[in-house]
């Protein structure tokens, strides 16, 4: 159990600082907060493909499947920091571009989820067509 509990946390730790480091190397334009949005964007293609692959390709133990996924894409994505610049650009009366964040960005998530999941399971599948070779 300590060491779920440790790959959760540098997991984490990780994820944490990676998401610090690329909101301030993508700076938000005119308001819009482009450096969360690909953050998320980028979790939820990660997540879908690890979630996938890890049980079809990859062999990747429960616990480093919890300290990527848990952990790491836990820590990089951020459901608050995306409702709360929503709230704010609501706030500030632009409606327009808080609609247009909230669209792209469940939009978009479900989207590359979709990809991430179907990139591990092609993988799969060239993976199982090779062994009958």
């Amino acid at each position: 159990m300590i060491y779920k509990i440790l790959a959760v946390g540098g997991g984490g730790f990780v994820g944490a600082v990676l998401r610090y480091g690329l909101s301030k190397w993508i700076p938000a334009v005119g308001g819009f907060p482009w450096g969360i949005l690909v953050i998320n964007w980028s979790g939820c293609l990660f997540l879908g493909w690890l979630l996938t692959a890890a049980g079809k390709t990859l062999n990747i133990s429960p616990t480093w499947t919890l300290a990527l996924g848990t952990g790491l894409t836990g820590a990089f994505t951020t459901f608050s920091t995306f409702a709360v610049e929503t709230y704010q650009m609501m706030n500030q009366g632009q409606w327009l571009m808080a609609v247009l964040y909230i669209l792209s960005s469940v939009i978009g998530g479900l989207i590359l989820a979709y990809i991430g999941v179907r990139l591990a399971a092609m993988h799969a599948e060239n993976e199982a067509g090779r062994g009958d070779l």
